[in-house]
């Protein structure tokens, strides 16, 4: 019950908030030739660039879940009208994380029936806050990949573009990055640049992120998104 309270109080757009969306009950959907699995509309940040403040689909697939009271086994459900061989990838319109336990059973019933098929979570970093515990010894074994949104070179700009509902996040984040690399999980961390013609200090997210022992992955922010 107090993790959940805890959950409720750091996030951002929870249901009850979102005004003027419409709502699905897309868990699974797919974009350039990926499956990705959408398991909440909570997140911890509040990205300026995130691009569902803007718009409530992805090429057309509307994301915001009209309820979260869903199993792992409705997620496989509408996972099985995909052609599970291509890249599966936990992302949606919230942070997966907070999802942990459907998350990790959605990605075990993947590598038991699907085992050639890889498996990547895009993350803000934060879980190991959240739960208050390293997570990251739970997704070894489990996922292939994942990616880990460093989002700036300072905890300051950090605050400015990732909106984060907590203090400290940076250095979470960078804490996650190295607790998921240390344990040999192939770890991305992300950055998106060229928000409104805003660029980062790239060379010095590309150094922070291999003495964290991940590798440097640059996106282009693009205009009203996918």
């Amino acid at each position: 019950m107090l993790l959940f309270l805890l959950v409720n109080y750091l996030c951002v757009y929870d249901n009850s908030v979102i005004k003027g969306y419409a709502m699905s009950n897309i868990l699974v959907y797919s974009l350039e030739n990926k499956i990705y699995i959408n398991l909440t509309n909570r997140c911890t940040n509040d990205c300026i660039f995130c691009l569902r403040k803007d718009k409530d689909d992805v090429c057309g697939q509307k994301l915001w879940l009209e309820k979260e009271d869903f199993s792992a086994e409705d997620v496989i459900a509408q996972l099985k009208n995909f052609d599970i061989t291509s890249e599966v990838v936990f992302c949606g319109y919230g942070e997966p994380l907070l999802k942990l336990e459907i998350l990790k059973d959605v990605a075990t019933y993947i590598k038991q029936n699907y085992p050639d098929t890889k498996i990547r979570i895009n993350t803000n970093g934060h879980a190991n806050y959240v739960y208050k515990r390293n997570i990251a010894p739970e997704l070894k074994g489990l996922i292939d990949k994942i990616s880990v949104s460093l989002n700036a070179s300072t905890s300051e700009e950090y605050n400015e573009l990732s909106q984060p509902k907590f203090e400290n996040a940076y250095e979470e984040v960078k804490s996650f990055i190295k607790c998921c690399s240390d344990i040999g999980i192939q770890t991305d961390a992300s950055v998106v640049d060229g928000y409104k013609g805003r660029r980062l200090d790239i060379e010095r997210c590309r150094q922070i992120a291999e003495n964290l022992g991940a590798t440097l992955r640059v996106r282009e922010w693009i205009v009203n998104g996918y």
